[in-house]
C-alpha cells in the first residue's frame, strides 16, 4: 500500500509536472528534431560524396600528431633497419648498388641469425659484378624480396629477381591518398602479369608472418567473418568506401589504416657501412626482422605522412623502407594484442554521430537567446566534438570531426533563422492583436512571455482578474451632425490620441476604439496573480481616468479658444474575472476580452447619460472600490440595477485622488 501511495504522489506531482513540460515543449522539440535530422542527413550525404574527405583527413593528421606527443611507444627491438644513406653511396661510389655489395650485406647479417631479411630494392635487372653471389644469397629461406604489382592503368610492374622461390616474393607498393599522404596499408593484392602469383602478401606482412611463426601465430580466417584475416586474436577488418573519413577512396585489395609507431622511425637504424664493416651488435640482429632499403634523398623513395606538417624540412618525408618498418611493427603488435587495429565508423554510425551533435547544437540555439551565452555554448559544442573525436582516436577509433561541426553550425543557423522568422511573425501578430497601444513596459512583458502566450498561431484563452475601462463622448451624434466630416475626424483623432497616451502612461492597453469611445484594460494580457497586483491594476485604471479628465480639460480650453463646442465624456470602470485571447482566424484576428466584467464596465459608462456632474464622469463598481484602499475620493451613488443585470451593484463616482495619500498612479 505504501508503494502505491508513493506512486500516486509521484503521478500527481513531479511526474505530472514533467509530462506537462514535455507537452508544452513538444512543438519546439519537433522543430529541433526535424532540422537536426534534415541537416544530419544532408551533411552525411556530402560526406559520402567526398566533399569533406580532404578536411577529415587533415583532422586525422592533426590527431595523429597530437597523439604522438602524448603516446610514447618505445623503439621496436624486434626490428632493425639497415639504411643506405647518401654517405654510403658516396663511400662505395655505387649508384645503384652492385649485386655484389648487396650480397655481401646479406651474408654479413645472416651470420647473426636473423628471423627474416627483407630487401626493399628491385633487383630484377643485374647490376654486376656479383650477380651470382646475390642470387645465391637470395636463395636463403628467410630472405624476402619485392616486386611491384601492376594494374590496368600503369601496365606491368617490376618483376622479382629470377630464380627466387615464389613464397619469398612480396610487393612493396603503398597506397597514397589524393594529397600524396600515406595513411593506409595494403596487405594483400592480386597482381596483373604474374600468373605464378595469383595473390601476393605485402612486403611488411611477409616479414611479420615469418617472425610470428616463431611465436606460433599464423594468419587464419577470422572467427567473426571467414572472408577476413585474423592475426592472433585480432580480425583485420578491411577498409571500405564510406568508412571513417574516406568516401571515394579506391579500396581495391585488402587495406587497413596504417598506425604509425613513431613520427620518425619505429626501430633502431644502422647504415650499410656499419653492416659491411661489422659495426653492428649481433644482438640487434639475432632473432630479429631486418629491413634493407635506400633512405638517400637522391633516390627519391620518400613519402608524405600525417606528421609531415609538423616536421622540419629535412625530416618532413619518410623513406619507403621506414614506412614498411612501421607496418611490420603494427602487424606484430596487432598479432600479440599490444596495439588494436584502428577502427573506422560506418556511414550509419556517422549519421547518428552527426545527429546527436546536431540535437545538442539545435537545442542550445533554441533555448539560449543571449548572443554571448549562445556563442560560448556553441563554441563549447565544437570543442566537445573535437575532444570526443580525439578521445575515440586515442582508443583506436576514427570518426569524422568536420562533419558534425558543420552539422551543428548548420542546425544552429537554421534554428536561429526559424526563430527569427517566428519572432517576426509573433511580433506582427502581437501588433495585430494589441495594435500599438500598449505601454513600453507592457509591450516588453508581452514579448518576453510570447512563447507562453502564443500557441498554434493564436493567443489561447486565459482566465484572469483585470480592470476594464469604457469611455464615450456625451452628445457625439449631435456634434457629428453639425461638424464637417474632415474637421470631425481631425478633432476626434486629437482627442483619442490624448486618451491613448494616458492609458499607455498608466500601463494599460487599448483593446479597441468604438468611434468616439474606447475599451481599455489594465492587468492584461500578462495576468496579475496576487491581490496586491490586482489592486495596482485597479488603482492604475482609476488614476488613468482622472488623468484623462485633466487632459480633456486642456482640450476643452483649446476648443474654447477656437469657439468649438466643449466635450464631455463618461468613464465606466469595473474589476473582475475575464477571459482573454485571440478572436477570429489567421486572415482576420483581434485580441478579445470577454466576460461579465466587461459588460458591467460598459453599463457603468452608459448609465443614466443625463446625469453628468462635470465634464468627465467616472463611475466604478463596488468590486473596483474594494481594491482602491482609500486612495481616491469617491461619491456613492447607491446600489443600482444596471441594464441587462438581475442584481444590484454598488456604484460610486470618482472625484479626485485622496489628498492624504497623494497621486498613486
Amino acid at each position: 500500500m505504501v508503494i502505491f501511495k508513493q506512486l500516486k504522489v509521484l503521478a500527481q506531482g513531479p511526474l505530472r509536472q514533467g509530462l506537462a513540460w514535455w507537452r508544452s515543449q513538444w512543438p519546439n522539440l519537433t522543430v529541433i528534431g526535424v532540422v537536426s535530422v534534415t541537416l544530419s542527413s544532408g551533411v552525411t550525404g556530402l560526406t559520402q560524396l567526398g566533399v569533406l574527405e580532404s578536411l577529415e583527413q587533415k583532422a586525422y593528421d592533426q590527431m595523429m600528431r597530437l597523439r604522438q606527443t602524448t603516446r610514447s611507444l618505445p623503439s621496436d627491438d624486434r626490428i632493425l633497419i639497415v639504411t643506405v644513406t647518401e654517405a654510403d653511396l658516396e663511400t662505395l661510389a655505387e649508384f645503384p648498388l652492385t649485386d655484389g655489395t648487396i650480397a655481401q650485406a646479406i651474408d654479413r647479417l645472416q651470420v647473426h641469425e636473423p628471423v627474416a631479411i627483407g630487401l626493399d630494392m628491385f633487383r630484377a635487372i643485374p647490376k654486376p659484378p656479383g650477380r651470382d653471389d646475390l642470387l645465391r644469397s637470395l636463395q636463403a629461406d628467410n630472405v624476402v624480396v619485392i616486386t611491384q604489382i601492376s594494374n590496368t592503368a600503369s601496365g606491368p610492374g617490376i618483376p622479382p629477381p629470377t630464380g627466387v622461390d615464389p613464397a619469398q616474393v612480396s610487393f612493396n607498393d603503398v597506397v597514397v591518398d589524393t594529397d600524396g599522404t600515406i595513411r593506409r596499408a595494403l596487405l594483400i593484392a592480386e597482381p596483373i602479369g604474374l600468373p605464378e602469383h595469383p595473390f601476393l602478401f605485402s612486403f611488411s606482412l611477409q616479414l611479420a608472418m615469418r617472425y610470428l611463426a616463431t611465436q606460433n601465430i599464423v594468419p587464419e580466417a577470422s572467427n567473426q567473418n571467414p572472408d577476413y584475416m585474423q592475426l592472433g586474436e585480432t580480425t583485420l577488418w578491411p577498409l571500405q568506401v564510406g568508412a571513417g573519413g574516406y568516401a571515394v577512396v579506391d579500396d581495391d585489395g585488402y587495406q587497413v589504416m596504417l598506425d604509425y609507431r613513431d613520427r620518425l622511425t619505429p626501430a633502431r637504424e644502422v647504415t650499410l657501412q656499419d653492416v659491411l664493416n661489422d659495426r653492428v651488435d649481433p644482438a640487434w640482429v639475432r632473432d630479429k626482422i631486418v629491413l634493407i632499403g635506400i633512405t638517400a634523398p637522391s633516390f627519391k623513395d620518400l613519402f608524405y605522412t600525417p606528421f609531415t606538417a609538423g616536421m622540419s624540412e629535412d625530416t618532413h618525408q619518410m623513406p619507403g623502407v621506414v614506412i614498411h618498418a612501421q607496418m611490420v611493427s603494427q602487424w606484430l603488435d596487432i598479432a600479440t594484442g599490444d596495439r588494436p587495429l584502428m577502427g573506422l565508423s560506418q556511414p550509419w554510425q556517422e549519421w547518428l554521430w552527426c545527429l546527436g551533435w546536431a540535437l545538442v547544437g539545435g537545442t542550445l540555439a533554441w533555448y539560449l537567446h543571449h548572443p554571448i551565452t549562445l556563442t560560448a555554448s556553441e563554441t563549447g559544442v565544437f570543442i566537445a566534438i573535437a575532444v570526443s573525436g580525439y578521445g575515440l582516436f586515442v582508443t583506436q577509433g576514427w570518426v569524422p570531426i568536420v562533419a558534425p561541426g558543420l552539422t551543428v553550425l548548420g542546425t544552429s543557423g537554421v534554428v536561429l533563422a526559424y526563430q527569427a522568422q517566428q519572432s517576426l511573425r509573433q511580433r506582427q501578430m502581437m501588433q495585430v492583436l494589441l495594435g500599438q497601444t500598449a505601454s513600453p513596459e507592457v509591450a516588453k512583458a508581452l514579448w518576453e512571455n510570447r512563447d507562453r502566450l502564443l500557441k498554434s498561431g493564436k493567443l489561447p484563452g486565459q482566465d484572469m482578474i483585470a480592470t476594464m475601462m469604457f469611455t464615450d463622448l456625451r452628445g457625439f451624434s449631435t456634434l457629428a451632425e453639425i461638424t464637417p466630416p474632415e474637421q470631425l475626424l481631425e478633432w476626434l483623432n486629437h482627442y483619442l490620441e490624448a486618451m491613448a497616451e494616458e492609458i499607455q502612461a498608466h500601463h494599460g492597453i487599448i483593446n479597441k476604439f468604438t468611434g468616439d469611445g474606447l475599451l481599455a484594460a489594465f492587468g492584461v494580457p500578462i495576468a496579475s496573480t496576487t491581490s496586491e497586483a490586482i489592486a495596482a491594476d485597479a488603482q492604475a485604471a482609476v488614476a488613468c481616468a482622472l488623468s484623462m479628465a485633466t487632459r480633456l480639460a486642456t482640450i476643452n480650453q483649446e476648443r474654447q479658444q477656437l469657439h468649438i463646442p466643449q466635450l464631455e465624456m463618461r468613464v465606466g470602470i469595473f474589476t473582475g474575472p475575464v477571459v482573454v485571447g485571440s478572436l477570429g482566424g489567421h486572415h482576420r484576428m483581434e485580441y478579445g476580452i470577454i466576460g461579465d466584467s466587461v459588460n458591467v464596465a460598459s453599463r457603468l459608462e452608459s448609465f443614466d447619460k443625463s446625469r453628468q456632474p462635470d465634464h468627465c464622469r467616472i463611475l466604478i463598481g463596488q468590486d473596483t472600490l474594494d481594491y482602491l484602499n482609500d486612495a481616491f475620493v469617491v461619491e456613492t451613488w447607491g446600489d443600482l440595477l444596471l441594464k441587462g443585470r438581475q442584481a444590484d451593484i454598488g456604484v460610486y463616482r470618482v472625484i479626485a485622488h485622496q489628498p492624504a495619500l497623494g497621486k498613486t498612479a
